[in-house]
């Protein structure tokens, strides 16, 4: 009686008893292999890309840059600035680097692309309107954590113009004085000294005296809150 084929427990070819792993079956097992590891690539390639609008708005917002002025700057169109940043438009080249470009940031941080399985931070600090600002977190969107640091006299020659934007602030002053004027309040923050608020409420904030500054911020999104309330000196 002839022998009755084994069949492959996956499903795929039968395995004849004498040749189990024929040069087909190899051939369909690498095949199979092959898909997976395609579609593993395929979801992490996908998470990356899904992640650059939210770092892409996050950058814009630090930056104070409106979507007009990052046309001009870049040249991209605004409808494709906006699709960008609500992750309607899948990033090309051919828009990161000018965005690379306009943010100056490098093109592997503006995607994302840290050492894998590294928790560590790699601050890449930056200029804004004279203030350095030093990136401590790096996932997109939720809590975003700097360290600032105000020159001395970075702001004497400034008018106060206080902004409002989406979100929520805590700040914590590491060292000098930091003076901060909030909706109608003007006040000065010394080091140890913690402030937190909603910034739909005009706010501005600079040097208190001839000396730096250096503050730790945490930005929110909207309606998220922490558990100290903003500490007023009269």
């Amino acid at each position: 009686m002839p022998a009755v084929p084994q069949r492959d427990p996956a499903g795929w070819l039968p395995v004849d008893t004498v040749a189990p792993f024929s040069p087909l079956r190899q051939s369909s097992l690498r095949n199979l292999q092959s898909s997976a590891h395609d579609g593993r690539m395929s979801e992490e390639f996908d998470a990356v890309l899904s992640a650059v609008g939210p770092r892409l708005r996050e950058l814009r917002r630090r930056s104070g840059a409106t979507l007009t002025a990052l046309a001009e700057t870049t040249g991209i169109p605004i409808s494709t600035l906006s699709r960008l940043e609500s992750g309607q438009r899948k990033p090309g080249l051919e828009l990161l680097l000018p965005l690379a470009k306009a943010y100056q940031v490098p093109l592997d941080e503006l995607v994302g692309a840290p050492a894998s399985g590294d928790p560590r931070v790699y601050p890449r600090p930056f200029t804004h309107h004279g203030m350095t600002v030093i990136p401590l977190s790096r996932k997109p969107g939720g809590l975003q954590v700097h360290k600032q640091i105000l020159p001395a006299g970075a702001t004497d020659h400034l008018t106060p113009e206080p902004r409002t934007h989406e979100g929520y602030h805590w700040l914590y002053v590491l060292s000098g004085r930091l003076r901060m004027l909030l909706g109608d309040q003007d006040f000065v923050l010394t080091a140890g000294e913690v402030a937190e608020f909603d910034t739909h409420l005009p706010h501005w904030y600079g040097n208190a005296d001839e000396h730096p500054v250096e503050f730790l911020s945490i930005l929110g999104p909207q309606g998220e809150r922490f558990h100290l309330k903003a500490r007023y000196r009269r």
